[in-house]
């Protein structure tokens, strides 16, 4: 039987949320749930593995191993019916260090890159700071709160500088897993215009009943030819802090462009625990994977019972991908400002505001539900306290 229960005091260690609270919140007596890592305990056999490649007693450079490869390749062919070669596949640190060299090797300064917001934050900066313009593509929301691509509004604002899309697949922090029928829409789009496409797929296996995550390179060899993946398991089995993931690109010319700006960089093959704990959460972790996504639910079922109380003051849609839940406060008539204060001072919750993730984020909050029973139930406490006296 899994624990997901388990409690782990990180207030004692380095972790950010909990460094950082001051700072971000004025405030030390905040509960974090804002930075997307787990307080759900990373999985044991992962750490019983780093624990015996601590006792061999030498810690030297090496390279990614083959079977960690093999073992990322054998998840995404039975999880998601995307195949990959070996040679289609290399480290990296993190994904914003990978959309950082796409940028670079795929695009010129004052080139367009396609972002569509509301999302992930790093984002924007990637591209400001490398010096290229954004094209913003806002997501359009019906009157249900569903999100859905902007297909028009793209169509209109692409010119012949526009080179690179950033698509978020599943959605950081709307929750959308994107049908077969949008990606393919989007991505015939993107061949038209000679767009290249990073997609971050970071979220892929925390998907929920009846739903089906669709790598975007995985739905033709003309989509494939322009995509570069992003993948890990950082989000799924809490292992961030390793700083190891993997792109994978299955055009050889696309894959020369981007080997170019990484081989100047120089990010060599990782972390010795990474390599460990990578193969061995792909090579292990179905079970424990399958379980935690129930778990997470479970904590957003119960998010939503609790908010039905308060008469639509704040709901959400259910996400159908990741464990973060987007708020839409709309219903308590309070600017950013003061909304973000209510959940500081009235909750006592330190979240994520809407807004840092683009304009469209207004009157939005984030909140990570990925952390155990104990701490949601205080979460959901100190939130529906807060509402019932606001």
């Amino acid at each position: 039987m899994i624990d997901y229960d388990k409690y782990f005091d990180r207030t004692k260690t380095n972790a950010e949320k909990y460094t950082l609270r001051e700072i971000l919140f004025k405030t030390e007596d905040v509960l974090p749930m804002w930075v997307a890592d787990m307080d759900i305990a990373t999985p044991s056999f992962v750490l019983d593995d780093i624990s015996k490649r601590l006792s061999h007693g030498i810690l030297g450079y090496e390279e990614f191993p083959k079977k960690a490869k093999i073992a990322q390749i054998k998840w995404m062919k039975k999880n998601h019916s995307f195949d990959i070669d070996l040679e289609d596949i290399l480290f990296s640190p993190s994904v914003v260090t990978s959309i950082n060299i796409a940028i670079q090797s795929l695009t010129k300064e004052d080139d367009e890159i396609v972002v569509q917001p509301p999302v992930y934050f790093p984002f924007y900066s990637s591209i400001t700071n490398n010096n290229r313009k954004i094209l913003r593509n806002p997501l359009r929301k019906d009157s249900q709160g569903d999100y859905t691509f902007d297909l028009e509004d793209l169509k209109s604002k692409i010119t012949p500088k526009t080179k690179l899309l950033i698509l978020c697949s599943p959605h950081n922090p709307v929750g959308r897993v994107w049908s077969r029928k949008e990606l393919l829409e989007l991505g015939n789009i993107c061949i038209k215009n000679n767009i290249k496409v990073f997609s971050d797929e970071i979220h892929s296996d925390l998907i929920y009943d009846g739903v089906r995550h669709i790598p975007f390179g995985s739905l033709n060899k003309k989509i494939s030819d322009i995509t570069i993946t992003a993948l890990g398991v950082g989000k799924t089995f809490n292992l961030a802090g390793i700083a190891t993931s993997t792109v994978v690109i299955q055009n050889k010319e696309l894959q020369k462009l981007f080997q170019k700006s990484y081989d100047a960089i120089h990010l060599a093959q990782g972390n010795v625990f990474g390599h460990i704990a990578f193969y061995s959460a792909y090579k292990n972790g179905q079970e424990w994977r399958d379980g935690v996504v129930k778990y997470i639910e479970s904590n957003i079922i119960k998010l939503s019972q609790m908010l039905k109380k308060h008469k639509n003051i704040i709901r959400f849609k259910k996400p159908q991908g990741t464990y973060l839940v987007w708020l839409d406060c709309s219903g308590m008539n309070l600017k950013d400002k003061k909304l973000r204060e209510f959940f500081i001072k009235d909750a006592k919750l330190g979240l994520s505001a809407g807004t840092s993730f683009g304009k469209e984020g207004s009157l939005y909050m984030r909140i990570n539900v990925a952390v155990p029973t104990a701490i949601m139930d205080e979460a959901i406490k100190r939130l529906d306290n807060a509402l019932a006296n606001f």
